[in-house]
């Protein structure tokens, strides 16, 4: 609940510290619909959203790697995938079946609603529509076509919203050419938890 509100103020803490401690340029994106964000969320515009973020970067750094929670870790894959300016992808808690994730397209739309992402409930897609935009990502398909770029897989032990077994399939797709990291202990919300936090800083350095 209110997780779009929550992920606005995280976030760019999060991406401050990052280039603190790594010296890496860090961008952090307030995607359509979340905080102060104008939009209103489908998976289609925050792909389009994360596209304009990298276009901004691009010119400042060409190695970029993207990291992504939930289901922000399933849109970095699909974008990587499609994208060759990406050079690598870390995922936190990344579901590698949508499906379950999502549950009926009554309990997704319900789910958006809550997280507070709605911009304008007119602007919402219709709740079977909604589920088809979700469920075009793919992130086991998207994850066999980035190797040989590097790829980073983290997942809590204790995760009960997606299970550390989605983790096992997203490296099996990836034909085990990824580093798996299972942070024990660790629920679904891995954002402000400093192993997290270790593990991507130690990725960072390891491809300067």
């Amino acid at each position: 609940m209110g997780m779009g509100r929550q992920a606005a103020g995280l976030l760019p803490e999060l991406a401050e510290h990052l280039a603190n401690e790594s010296g890496w340029l860090v961008a952090s994106g307030t995607l359509s619909g979340v905080g102060g964000s104008t939009g209103t969320f489908s998976a289609t515009q925050w792909r389009h959203d994360l596209r304009c973020i990298l276009d901004r970067v691009e010119f400042v750094d060409l190695r970029v790697s993207l990291a992504g929670f939930g289901f922000g870790g399933a849109l970095a894959l699909a974008t990587a995938a499609q994208d060759d300016r990406v050079r690598g992808v870390a995922t936190f808690a990344t579901p590698a079946h949508l499906g379950p994730w999502c549950g009926s397209a009554a309990e997704l739309r319900r789910a958006v609603q809550v997280a507070g992402v709605v911009g304008n409930e007119k602007d919402l897609l219709a709740p079977e529509d909604l589920l088809a935009d979700v469920l075009s990502i793919d992130p086991l398909g998207a994850i066999a076509k980035i190797p040989p770029r590097r790829l980073l897989i983290g997942h809590g032990t204790d995760d009960v919203e997606v299970p550390a077994s989605d983790a096992r399939d997203l490296l099996a797709a990836a034909e085990g050419r990824a580093e798996l990291r299972l942070i024990q202990g660790a629920g679904h919300q891995l954002r402000a938890d400093p192993r997290m936090v270790a593990t991507l800083l130690g990725w960072l350095d390891r491809h300067r």
